[in-house]
């Protein structure tokens, strides 16, 4: 029998069970988890990789990005379910899938190398931070100096910033608890999506750039980008490496349990039992669970669609390849999607949007991976994973060392979209895998209790297609570049 436990792995006790909230109201402020992973996906998908795409590709690729946030929903519970059930970490519930094994299994060995290109992707991530703060408020003045000239050279200025940006998240992660982290993480989403969704709107008051009906139904027919010869164009290889960073992608799947049982969803649900006591907690606790997932499934298709808009319209109308956002330019060029409806100054409440938001994936982003890297070495018997005080130690340590690892991984002067859509690549691949999972926890793990119906079976079954599909496709194409 499987015993309850939150992110540090230890054991929950019976006198932590509580009855699930009953009341709409009640359930609204049990929710969290989902809003912190939020915080962690309305960055650099959404702000990066979708705005590439629609520069690239312009509206024909709406029904994809549609689709990259809804799909992996249903994984997402089957996780979270699991997670409630038997109290087990993403990694450990991973780690119990048939398959070779080398001191762990295949999965967690694949998971390490998905976590390597996530680490360069974190390193475009602050990049972007440095970049927004070194427009917004230049200390040398040698990278606004280097946008304006349009000269690809190594600048200082917004490494400053990426320093001191990593220096204030370790000095509040390394002391930082879960409420701390959700509270910071909802903010900083809030306050660039408003913003974002405002100007989209704005956009249709303007004749220059407004969609048509026409647009935004071309863009919902399955189509794909294609080349003046008739090939498949080269934003297919973005968007599919969108799609694997859109919505919960791979690395915020397997975080969503963490915070799950950090928030003390399985904890208050108690150990597994046959007593109907506990299925019915476990039951209500899930419909929580559901509720957080599908309301910050919500906030972040608005702010996913909205980014894709503005790079669909504004900068895919731009000559040339002046509005595809590339290398140092990164940010400079996506804010100037919000000039055509507010003015130059609107660049500058961009600026500040954009710092909010890719410090929300940063920051993070940082904090679930000290927990889900704590597992890791737990699970590879660097530590007894009933140690609480080792666990707490590794992921404090961790707290400090990954921002670091990020931050050196710009500093080497790497092209901050080549590593962020890098990761996404990775992540897309590992979609089917964690599909695959998640099925496998529903046929072999999952309480009878628990169980859902059939409608969400077939749901949660084609969710694994796409994803398969979507992976499957990005591995292709990759290779195929690679070998070009």
């Amino acid at each position: 029998m499987a015993s309850s436990s939150d992110s540090s792995g230890s054991a929950t006790s019976d006198a932590a069970v509580q009855d699930p909230p009953k009341s709409l109201k009640n359930t609204l402020a049990h929710l969290g988890p989902g809003l912190v992973i939020a915080g962690s996906i309305v960055g650099s998908g959404e702000l990066i990789a979708t705005t590439k795409t629609g520069a690239q590709t312009g509206m024909i690729l709406l029904w994809l990005i549609l689709i990259g946030c809804v799909i992996k929903v249903f994984v997402q519970v089957e996780l979270g379910r699991d997670a409630i059930t038997n109290g087990r970490t993403s990694l450990e519930a991973l780690n119990s899938v048939p398959g070779p094994r080398l001191r762990i299994n295949w999965i967690l060995w694949f998971w390490w190398a998905m976590w390597v290109a996530t680490t360069l992707q974190g390193g475009g991530i602050i990049g972007g931070v440095g970049q927004a703060f070194a427009l917004t408020f230049p200390l040398t003045g040698d990278y606004a100096e280097a946008i304006r000239s349009s000269i690809e050279v190594y600048t200082w200025d917004d490494k400053y910033w990426a320093m001191a940006a990593t220096a204030v998240t370790i000095a509040v992660l390394v002391r930082g608890r879960y409420n701390l982290i959700q509270t910071v993480s909802t903010v900083l989403v809030a306050s660039f999506t408003f913003l974002t969704l405002g100007n989209v709107m704005a956009l249709q008051f303007t004749d220059e750039w407004r969609l048509t009906f026409s647009e935004v139904a071309g863009g919902l027919q399955a189509q794909l980008p294609r080349g003046a010869d008739g090939t498949l164009g080269a934003g297919l290889l973005t968007a599919l490496a969108t799609f694997g960073i859109i919505g919960v992608g791979s690395s915020e799947l397997v975080a969503y349990p963490y915070w799950c049982l950090e928030k003390g969803y399985a904890r208050f649900t108690g150990r597994r039992s046959d007593d109907e006591s506990w299925a019915q907690r476990a039951r209500g606790w899930l419909r929580v669970l559901q509720y957080d997932v599908w309301l910050s499934m919500v906030v972040y298709t608005f702010a996913t669609v909205a980014f894709f808009i503005l790079g669909a319209t504004v900068l895919h109308r731009l000559p040339g390849d002046s509005g595809d956002p590339e290398g140092m330019r990164m940010v400079a060029t996506i804010a100037e999607a919000y000039a055509p409806v507010f003015g130059e100054y609107a660049k500058w409440l961009f600026l500040g949007g954009a710092i909010a938001v890719l410090y929300s994936t940063a920051f993070v982003g940082a904090a679930g991976g000290a927990r889900i890297v704590a597992d890791a070495l737990s699970l590879l018997g660097v530590f007894r994973r009933d140690d609480a005080a080792a666990r707490s130690l590794a992921v404090s340590i961790l707290c400090a060392v990954l921002p670091l690892l990020t931050l050196g991984v710009y500093m080497t002067g790497a092209n901050p979209v080549a590593l962020v859509l890098t990761g996404g690549v990775m992540q897309a691949i590992m979609l089917p895998i964690l599909g695959f999972g998640a099925l496998y926890f529903r046929l072999t793990a999952t309480d009878p209790r628990l169980a859902p119906g059939r409608a969400w079976d077939i749901l949660l079954w084609l969710s694994c297609v796409g994803l398969l599909i979507a992976g499957g496709g990005t591995a292709f194409l990759q290779l195929r570049s690679f070998l070009s």
